[in-house]
């Protein structure tokens, strides 16, 4: 798994090939050396994130009350829901750094995407209060005091943008950040948003327009849910990648010559960036020799074609009455 080659895969290897293991185990552990530095880089981002996001909610709640404005109240508390979040994105990823133990063979790599799933449905539970808020206001507008409210907004848009420019980066390799950092842009839109509605109610004493963009940033944070809960929800269920070309790969095993079929295919995902396979593959009973060449011809086929470094094999040969069970299409290599 990770970044070893398929040779270092302890469900597969042969047990002469200690040294290649112990040199696999090596780099590992060299790569982990390297990441920590840039693990707790990103660790002191979230740190901050979190920091800045709870200052946020304070000021706002504090300005929400001088000001009377409804739309500063419900925008801290979507803050308070975002600093919650990040928090979530911080322990998740202290987990999933844990090793693999005799409890968790695979480790905690998925701790990251709980937090996901827990951050969208936060997301989702956001979305939907804001739409209620929106309709509300439109039939019972509230006196707000228009200049306290652009203040708190144009602290809370520097607040959101800071946060955002943290996670950019960190953004790019995990959906539990990325979560995280849509929250934080559509924070940076809401405060935008708010901006408006406050420049309108000073200047215009339009005050439809906050609810009418209130429904606008109610839309995309609920289309952004849609999005991605999905995707957390299958990796969690254990689903095979998006889009994979399934087929598409069994002809291509089956096409590798000794190989007659392959069934009992599973694929799944054991997080964003690491896939798994296991498989029982028929060969021809006159290509025993060639055992350990069609399985590494496999392994490297799955490897670089489909970047499945993890996978599984069990090998079969079809009718044969080398072992006693002439009769069946499909005996097992292990025969006594």
């Amino acid at each position: 798994m990770g970044n070893c080659d398929h040779s270092c895969d302890p469900a597969t290897q042969s047990s002469d090939a200690a040294e290649s293991d112990h040199a696999c185990e090596g780099t590992h552990h060299h790569g982990l050396t390297s990441a920590g530095k840039l693990n707790s880089v990103s660790d002191a981002r979230l740190l901050w994130s979190v920091l800045l996001n709870q200052f946020l909610t304070v000021a706002q709640v504090i300005a929400g009350l001088l000001s009377g404005s409804v739309a500063l109240l419900s925008d801290a508390a979507h803050n308070f829901s975002d600093a919650n979040s990040l928090l979530i994105a911080y322990i998740a990823r202290r987990i999933a750094r844990r090793e693999a133990n005799q409890r968790y063979t695979f480790g905690y790599r998925r701790a990251e995407l709980i937090g996901a799933t827990i951050n969208l449905t936060l997301l989702g539970v956001v979305g939907c209060y804001l739409i209620y808020e929106a309709l509300h206001r439109f039939f019972d507008p509230q006196p707000i005091i228009g200049w306290l409210m652009a203040v708190a907004a144009g602290i809370a848009l520097a607040v959101d943008l800071g946060t955002a420019l943290l996670l950019w980066a960190m953004s790019k390799g995990s959906l539990n950040v990325r979560a995280a950092f849509i929250h934080n842009l559509v924070d940076a839109a809401g405060s935008v948003a708010v901006l408006i509605g406050a420049a309108a109610v000073i200047y215009l004493d339009w005050l439809w327009v906050d609810p009418l963009l209130t429904l606008l940033i109610a839309a995309y944070i609920l289309l952004q849910v849609a999005r991605m809960l999905p995707e957390a929800a299958r990796i969690l269920m254990e689903g095979a990648p998006a889009n994979f070309p399934f087929d598409e790969m069994i002809a291509a095993v089956r096409s590798i010559d000794g190989v007659i079929g392959i069934h009992h295919v599973h694929l799944w995902e054991l997080d964003e960036t690491h896939r798994a396979l296991e498989a029982h593959v028929v060969m021809e009973p006159s290509r025993f020799e060639d055992m350990e060449t069609i399985k590494h011809g496999i392994k490297t086929y799955l490897s670089d074609e489909h970047n499945i470094r993890h996978s599984t094999l069990e090998f079969e040969f079809a009718n044969t009455s080398d072992c006693h069970g002439s009769d069946a299409e499909v005996i097992h290599i292990a025969c006594p």
